[in-house]
């Protein structure tokens, strides 16, 4: 609720312009109902990945020695305290298109308090994402065999069920990706950070040096992609995701 009134507040003189816009929204999904439910979908399917990714990372972090994210109330399943502004309209947008992106707010983490050093340590937070959407979607996998075998599966049940087990694993190896703001980044400056050679210092100097242009790299390879055709991400984490989801769903998938 406070979070609510906080975000009530920020609207300010502009709430009677955004209720209309709302309200529009809301009367062209009503219309068009198809449109609409691939949407409610989406967005679901998004905020609970995010959700569920944020919430990892904090509890991870929490176990590790640093308790920033759990003073802040981080450790919880409330997608409220995750959301990101921007990233959350970047969901409600891009869930038009029946497949959305969109991230929540960055845990707060002080490396420096973790067990097992900051590189090791972060990179251990930081892969606790991705394994948790992983772990989830592995999860309904097992769940949706199981209606399955019963004979219980409907149409709108493997909607869902495929809907959370595709974008969990998608969401997972996205992440993974050793592109700086991405967690992979982290996961690999941890597993350097195994290594007492010289090579894997010096990699790991050079990959920090990256960390300041990561977005912008990041942002390049994805417009570079869909100008070209290129589909760079999705050949990188295209065959991860199909074998986990056909080992999610087995013979169903």
């Amino acid at each position: 609720m406070e979070a609510f009134k906080r975000f009530w507040n920020r609207l300010g003189r502009d709430r009677t312009f955004w209720l209309v816009v709302i309200g529009l929204f809301v009367a062209y999904l009503i219309l068009e109902w198809r449109t609409a439910l691939s949407f409610v979908v989406t967005l679901i399917v998004l905020i609970v990945a995010v959700t569920v990714h944020e919430c990892a990372h904090a509890w991870v972090a929490n176990r590790l020695g640093d308790p920033t994210a759990r003073y802040l109330g981080r450790i919880s399943l409330n997608p409220l305290v995750h959301l990101d502004p921007l990233g959350t309209a970047m969901m409600v947008l891009t869930a038009l298109t029946g497949f959305g992106i969109g991230w929540g707010k960055p845990v707060p983490v002080n490396s420096r308090q973790l067990r097992y050093g900051p590189r090791v340590g972060m990179g251990l937070v930081s892969l606790a994402g991705p394994a948790s959407n992983l772990i989830l979607a592995m999860g309904l996998g097992l769940l949706a065999r199981a209606v399955f075998a019963w004979g219980h599966m409907t149409w709108t049940l493997a909607l869902l069920f495929n809907a959370f087990i595709l974008t969990n694993i998608a969401l997972a190896f996205f992440n993974l990706l050793p592109v700086p703001p991405l967690d992979g980044y982290h996961v690999l400056l941890g597993l350097l950070g195994l290594s007492r050679s010289e090579w894997s210092w010096r990699l790991s100097r050079w990959l920090s040096g990256l960390e300041r242009y990561g977005f912008t790299i990041l942002a390049a390879v994805v417009i570079f992609s869909q100008l070209f055709g290129l589909n760079i991400i999705g050949r990188l984490i295209g065959p991860p995701v199909s074998f986990f989801y056909r080992l999610a769903l087995g013979q169903w998938g």
